[in-house]
């Protein structure tokens, strides 16, 4: 995390969010204005949990669309749990796989009807490999394609990595570039004035969307117990949960 946290570890609360007068005001937009029908949506998780936690209820939403799925899951999310012996790396990069795909599932997905890569790149180290990152990206995009990353300013070094290949990729192709936060509702403030608020919209999820979403967050169990051998805190708590789980999801165009 490189943010200030103004509201303590677990961050800027739910509520904090309700009376955001900023996050009122975003307009909402619909799934085919941000995937057109005949579009392919390029979905970049840094980690196995991200394409859940930003995008869940979009996924869901793609469900009648699922050929036009192509998900890339840049590192196996192994440095979860630093210092763990319940979850050291070889186990945990295993089981964050086995998670993810339970999760797909949940969403109501096919994972023999939609294209995923796994690139396997060090959980933690994905800047130190963006040249070649952008450059597989930029051979694969196409004009009409839309890729989907985390933010390039969401807090975690991965995420920004990861946006900021995702945008020059963007750039160089032609694609259109949506951004989805995940870190920024645990640093960000209410009416924050580093949030892009004037690209912001929200794509509202329907209650099987948000049903579907909550499942397969379910699925990502390593993240949601505390670790018995260090005694850390679940990854995804209550709170964090909480902020992720609301009936809408932000996107930045």
């Amino acid at each position: 995390m490189t943010q200030i946290q103004p509201f303590g570890v677990q961050g800027t609360p739910l509520s904090a969010w309700q009376g955001s007068t900023a996050l009122r005001g975003v307009q909402s937009i619909t799934l085919d204005e941000l995937v057109p029908p005949g579009s392919r949506l390029i979905v970049l998780a840094p980690h196995p949990d991200d394409e859940v936690l930003a995008c869940g209820g979009l996924l869901a939403a793609m469900a009648g669309r699922q050929e036009d799925i192509q998900l890339i899951s840049v590192t196996d999310g192994e440095g979860s749990h630093p210092g763990s012996s319940q979850w050291p790396q070889s186990r945990l990069r295993a089981q964050r796989r086995l998670e993810s795909e339970y999760a797909i599932a949940g969403l109501g997905l096919e994972l023999s009807r939609f294209s995923w890569q796994r690139l396997e790149m060090v959980d933690g180290q994905v800047a130190e490999r963006a040249e070649s990152l952008t450059a597989l990206l930029s051979q694969d995009l196409r004009t009409s394609d839309v890729v989907l990353s985390t933010w390039r300013h969401d807090g975690h070094c991965d995420h920004e990595a990861v946006g900021h290949c995702a945008a020059q990729a963007a750039a160089n192709t032609g694609a259109t570039l949506l951004e989805m936060p995940v870190w920024a509702w645990h640093w960000a403030e209410p009416n924050d004035p580093r949030i892009p608020w004037d690209r912001a919209r929200k794509l509202v999820l329907t209650d099987e969307q948000l049903m579907r979403k909550r499942k397969a967050i379910t699925s990502h169990a390593s993240q949601l117990q505390t670790d018995t051998s260090t005694g850390a805190a679940p990854v995804l708590d209550a709170t964090t949960l909480e902020r992720l789980l609301q009936p809408f999801e932000l996107v930045f165009l």
